[in-house]
């Protein structure tokens, strides 16, 4: 038969008077509530002590740095830009009932984007660097003149006044 104070030496289920063995936090966890989270680890500050100036920090960004990253977005879609205002007026000329000289227009706008694409390098080009440079140059030359030639001898058409 057993005693009933022979037990002593038995754990048994833990209980919430009896938190279990003691053991101490882990000596690279940050201090804190860990209650359901894992341990972190705290970067060495750097810069003396600010906050915030460990390795993965960087300057903040100011208004002036957004407007030069502007300023050099625009840069690189100069050549293209160029085209698209030559477009425009395009368009305007011929929503004026000018469409022969329009898509003139649009014809000298292809054969502008074939002249840039042709003299300036790729990363310069931006978006007029669709394709190879030869095959781009070839592509915007003969569709300007297409353009242009279909512009010079249509007599009549849709939009002819009678």
């Amino acid at each position: 038969m057993k005693a009933p104070d022979d037990t002593a030496g038995d754990p048994g289920p833990a209980t919430a008077a009896d938190p279990g063995p003691a053991t101490g936090p882990e000596p690279d966890a940050a201090p804190g509530p860990t209650t359901g989270s894992l341990p972190t680890t705290v970067l060495p500050e750097a810069d003396g002590g600010r906050p915030g100036a460990g390795r993965h920090a960087r300057a903040p960004r100011t208004a002036g740095y957004y407007v030069r990253a502007l300023g050099r977005r625009v840069r690189a879609q100069a050549p293209l830009t160029a085209v698209l205002v030559v477009v425009a007026i395009a368009f305007v000329r011929i929503a004026l009932q000018h469409w022969r000289e329009g898509t003139t227009e649009l014809g000298v706008a292809l054969l502008l984007a074939a002249v840039l694409r042709a003299s300036l390098t790729d990363r310069v080009a931006g978006l007029l660097a669709v394709r190879p440079r030869r095959v781009d140059v070839v592509t915007y030359t003969l569709f300007g003149l297409v353009v242009i030639l279909v512009s010079l001898t249509i007599t009549g058409g849709p939009l002819a006044s009678r």
